[in-house]
């Protein structure tokens, strides 16, 4: 075993921070756990989230519940048609007093960002987030300035079929590295709702429960989760299966395969383990690549959504076994 590698003890203090923050999430948030955990997984692999869905189902409340739960400098931005890029990424402005320009930075000089209503902004100002999003820095008029460590963006956004919504740019939609809904609550949800809303805000009382400093060792920790030879054929099996099905115009790019990989590292801390299994692999395949494919007309005309063809090729693939 390699000097740097996780042992049990590691991956067990682990999930017990995960567990807690988990377990302030759902102190606020009513709904699926599986939409946690997927939250989770993206941030402690250090992956951008993107949710899409209707308004009032709950995304900001569990992006800011996750937010409040960390011990993480906290923005949020509201996208709408008139914000510019220089208000996310800052500008240089003329300082009278000392007659010169000085860097004014932007509301994305945090350590965490949710980025509200994202498609509500021009397409030019979305892609302000390029930069930051991939190389955790920004750019003015030939001057780097370095976003904080950790750092991380979740982001919401209406359908787009929404009045007042534009398309985001396919760059930066591959930046995301997962993506899911969440979906109207049952009706027992529902209640629970209302019963817990009816009197407070149970945002007010969520106390961050683990530091910064806790954030990153997770996060490099993550990235020692080992993955063996066959999930990661695997993993490249389904990634270029997109690029050759008739239902997909546009199939996932090498930077796809990069985010399954390290989102799968992710679960696999989360469940207790030093190294990925395929199951990992099967079970975020939608949420780590759906999103970022352009698909056909044809599909579009009989209805087949990206993430049903995702499903269908997972499935297709053969599943490697004996890993360890």
């Amino acid at each position: 075993m390699a000097a740097n590698a996780l042992n049990e003890q590691q991956v067990s203090e682990i999930g017990r921070k995960i567990e807690s923050i988990a377990d302030s999430i759902s102190h606020v948030f009513v709904g699926n756990d599986r939409i946690i955990r997927l939250l989770l997984t993206g941030f402690v692999s250090g992956l951008h989230v993107l949710i899409e869905d209707v308004p009032g189902v709950g995304k900001t409340t569990l992006a800011k519940s996750l937010a409040a739960s960390l011990g993480l400098d906290f923005s949020r931005i509201q996208f709408t048609p008139d914000l510019l890029p220089g208000d996310i990424v800052g500008m240089n402005v003329w300082n009278q007093l000392k007659n010169e320009f000085v860097f004014k930075q932007g509301a994305i000089m945090h350590q965490f960002v949710l980025a509200d209503e994202i498609n509500r902004a021009s397409p030019r100002t979305q892609s302000s987030l390029l930069e930051a999003m991939q190389e955790g820095a920004v750019t003015i008029d030939g001057v780097t300035y370095h976003l904080p460590d950790p750092f991380f963006v979740v982001a919401t956004q209406n359908p787009a079929t929404f009045t007042g919504s534009f398309h985001l740019p396919e760059g930066e939609i591959d930046r995301f590295g997962v993506s899911f809904s969440i979906g109207y609550p049952d009706e027992a949800d529902e209640n629970l709702i209302l019963s817990r809303f009816q009197e407070s805000n149970p945002m007010l009382d969520v106390e961050a429960v683990v530091t910064s400093e806790e954030v990153a060792q997770t996060r490099k920790a993550v990235q020692k989760v080992h993955v063996s030879d066959k999930v990661r054929s695997f993993i490249i099996d389904i990634v270029r299966k997109t690029r050759a099905h008739d239902l997909i115009e546009l199939g996932a790019s090498p930077r796809s395969s990069q985010h399954l990989q390290r989102a799968a590292q992710g679960r696999a801390i989360m469940e207790g383990r030093t190294f990925v299994i395929p199951e990992d692999v099967i079970d975020l395949a939608p949420s780590v690549l759906a999103h970022r494919l352009i698909m056909s007309a044809e599909s579009k005309m009989s209805g087949t959504t990206s993430t049903e063809v995702v499903e269908r090729l997972v499935a297709s693939c053969e599943v490697p076994v004996g890993i360890n």
